[in-house]
């Protein structure tokens, strides 16, 4: 494989993505920073196919990232492969507004192929290639130029190995007849409205036991004012206010900016610096939540009850034998809420009751609650059996 220089100018940048653009894929890696900042700051970013590949400097001066991003987000003929790519999803979407698609993400697939609910990315090489990674410029400052060899080398061995493994899993989800089972997932984590970030929902991240209106319209108006505030000083928002504190003072509201002094997770200065004085106008303007917005009560859901708990655990054992039986992650057949809302009586809106998922798992995790699958023990191994119709 032919691996570039660093990659510092537009027209380098242009001849590479005209290239890559007529693959059948590429391998996609970011490094940045974001412990110091609201919006990850992108340091460099790495592509690959099987033949060729590239570190580009997104720092360098003048460089335009335009037919990158065209390549990642409008050409739809080029799959596009991460690991675990949230993160860099998210990055293509703040500066896109749109998502690499098509794409494939090979911890999601790993999981479909029986290799664990979250494997790492030196796990993944390690089980396919036999590599241990160098870990040693895992922690660098990505932000800091120049960017020395050891860095470098480093971070396009992220796509190296990762455009030898791709192939593999690919043959191995072909023969196993499990490609299908993944586009659902990987739609799922393409979706954009996965990564926009809307202000007025914000206060849905804080934690807080009342369902007072009056009390969720403060949150509200005040987790809407807190981002804003991070974005505009592009800080970290826990910088800005900690969720606890706002909480808190979405339940015993200050009555004026003098009180914010006294505001365990606020220093003094608040109750007469401009930041304070905005965040008591973002008080002032709250309204009560509307009954629309109101989360929905626990015990609005079905009651789980003492029965109902000994069926989730039996449901949980049958995900484990059907997930051991398939050898496949038991997270990509069903979550725990799952299980104990089928266990309360729900049927409706369960992933795990709809397509593929279904045919592997539903069907038996729905038999089961019914009354027409047991347990049995044979030759000392657990086994599921049909039983009569109880009815």
């Amino acid at each position: 494989m032919h691996i570039h220089g660093l990659i510092e100018d537009s027209a380098t940048l242009a001849n590479l993505c005209t290239r890559l653009a007529a693959k059948p894929y590429v391998v996609v890696d970011t490094e940045f920073m974001r412990e110091n900042s609201y919006w990850p700051e992108l340091c460099l970013i790495q592509i690959a196919d099987d033949e060729e590949a590239a570190a580009i400097d997104p720092m360098a001066p003048g460089i335009d990232l335009t037919p990158l991003l065209d390549l990642l987000t409008e050409n739809e003929e080029v799959l596009k492969v991460f690991h675990a790519g949230g993160q860099d999803i998210e990055i293509v979407y703040n500066l896109t507004g749109k998502t690499p698609h098509p794409l494939f993400d090979t911890q999601i697939a790993a999981m479909a192929l029986g290799q664990g609910e979250q494997i790492g990315y030196s796990n993944l090489v390690d089980t396919y290639l036999g590599i241990t990674i160098d870990k040693g410029a895992r922690f660098t400052d990505w932000s800091r130029r120049p960017l020395d060899k050891r860095q470098i080398d480093y971070a396009i061995a992220d796509v190296t190995h990762l455009s030898k493994i791709f192939p593999k899993m690919l043959e191995k989800l072909r023969k196993t007849g499990r490609g299908a089972w993944l586009d659902e997932e990987m739609e799922r984590i393409a979706d954009p409205e996965n990564y926009h970030n809307d202000p007025d929902e914000a206060w849905q991240r804080v934690r807080i036991s009342s369902r007072k209106a009056e009390v969720l319209g403060r949150l509200k108006a005040l987790a809407r004012w807190r981002e804003l505030e991070a974005q505009g000083k592009d800080l970290p928002r826990g910088r800005i206010v900690k969720d606890e504190t706002l909480a808190d003072l979405a339940s015993n509201p200050p009555k004026k900016q003098a009180d914010l002094g006294r505001v365990r997770g606020l220093s003094a200065a608040w109750a007469g610096n401009d930041i304070g004085a905005r965040l008591m106008a973002a008080l002032a303007d709250a309204v009560p939540m509307r009954s629309s917005e109101l989360p929905a009560r626990d015990d609005r859901k079905p009651p789980l009850g003492k029965d109902g708990a000994l069926v989730a655990d039996l449901l949980k054992l049958l995900l484990k034998i059907r997930a051991k039986e398939i050898n496949v992650a038991a997270r990509l057949l069903a979550r725990s809420d799952e299980l104990e809302a089928l266990a309360a009586g729900q049927r409706e809106k369960l992933p795990m009751l709809e397509g593929w998922r279904y045919e592997q798992f539903g069907r038996d995790a729905l038999a089961l609650v019914e009354g027409q699958l047991g347990f049995t023990v044979r030759g000392g191994k657990l086994k599921m059996t049909r039983t009569e119709d109880p009815a």
